[in-house]
């Protein structure tokens, strides 16, 4: 079911890219995806997490970045709601 899927959107405070994005993670959340919110620039155990996590198979390197722990699939960067809609749907 969607509520296993570990939706993770990783972002910094002050990012532009990720202010745009939150909006669409919103609209994902309001549809009933669960998406876990987690803020890199002023917590270095997140950033940590996310060096971690963002391996394959090129590491995005940078916010805002998505990952599926289901799928194992990765958002790097802006995209249409459509692309992270597929993302978080396990497309």
């Amino acid at each position: 079911s969607m509520q296993d899927q570990e939706l993770l959107f990783f972002y910094g405070t002050e990012c532009p890219h990720c202010i745009r994005m939150e909006k669409l993670v919103d609209k994902l959340a309001k549809e009933g995806h669960k998406i876990r919110k987690i803020e890199i620039w002023h917590n270095e155990e997140n950033n940590k997490m996310m060096e971690k996590l963002d391996c394959e198979p090129e590491p995005c390197g940078g916010v805002p970045f998505f990952l599926n722990q289901k799928t194992k699939k990765t958002v790097c960067g802006e995209v249409k709601y459509d692309e992270l809609k597929k993302w978080a749907d396990g497309e």
